[in-house]
């Protein structure tokens, strides 16, 4: 609890505060991921579907797949650590949500100052010409074609194969190099160049903080680590913040 409190006063002191977010923290939501057993599914890989080539091969087989997975997770609803969050950047006065997670579970429990940069599967953009849809077409069987070019919407998330998109990359990691307190969520620190935002930080020194119980490839280069799960240890850090 004492632990709690200090990082509830180093909120208060900062001048900005990073979260940055993985998979874990939508765990308890029921969140699956692309690679849970489901199925039909199971005879593909993920490698194998999340690229362009195949979805220009067989678009309406990819489209199934994340047809299959948007449904899912609307199902789904925020935990106590996207809605305490969410408090968080409302009573913050500089801050700034990171996320890898493509579930939108942070947006819905209110977060609007949130980069997510592996996209959101919710997003539709045209294959060819980038056009973004004003529908997450989450009804349509079958892939829908672009009003401006004719070719197909895809998903806009980052594929196998692609970058991340440079603007979100790049002012992510201005916020890292600028903040006071950054917070590395349920990710194992596993997939780059977002691990990387964590030793950005530390490296600008910030007071870096882990919160996940399973520990991550970043934990011997972090300040402090909080062993709990994060939807049981933000709503109690709210509180402290107060």
């Amino acid at each position: 609890m004492n632990e709690i409190k200090a990082l509830a006063e180093r909120i208060k002191a900062a001048n900005k505060v990073v979260v940055f977010t993985g998979a874990g923290v939508s765990a308890a939501s029921g969140v699956p991921t692309f690679r849970d057993p489901g199925g039909l599914w199971d005879k593909y890989r993920p490698e194998d579907l999340a690229n362009e080539s195949a979805f220009r091969k067989d678009p309406s087989l990819v489209w199934s797949w994340y047809q299959w997975r948007k449904k899912l997770i609307l199902n789904c609803e925020p935990n106590g650590a996207h809605i305490a969050l969410a408090a968080l950047e409302r009573d913050t006065k500089d801050f700034l949500l990171v996320t890898q997670n493509v579930d939108g579970l942070h947006q819905r429990a209110g977060s609007s100052k949130i980069r997510c940069l592996h996209g959101d599967i919710f997003i539709n953009k045209c294959l060819d010409c980038g056009d973004l849809s004003n529908s997450n077409f989450v009804e349509f069987e079958e892939p829908v074609t672009c009003n401006k070019c004719g070719s197909f919407y895809r998903p806009g998330v980052v594929w196998f194969g692609e970058s991340l998109d440079a603007g979100v990359l790049r002012e992510s990691w201005l916020a890292a190099e600028r903040c006071d307190l950054f917070f590395s969520v349920g990710t194992a620190a596993s997939v780059q160049p977002a691990a990387s935002l964590i030793s950005v930080a530390k490296a600008s020194g910030a007071f870096v903080v882990e919160v996940n119980p399973n520990g991550s490839y970043a934990s011997t280069g972090v300040d402090m680590i909080i062993k709990r799960p994060a939807e049981e240890f933000f709503p109690d850090l709210l509180v402290a913040f107060g």
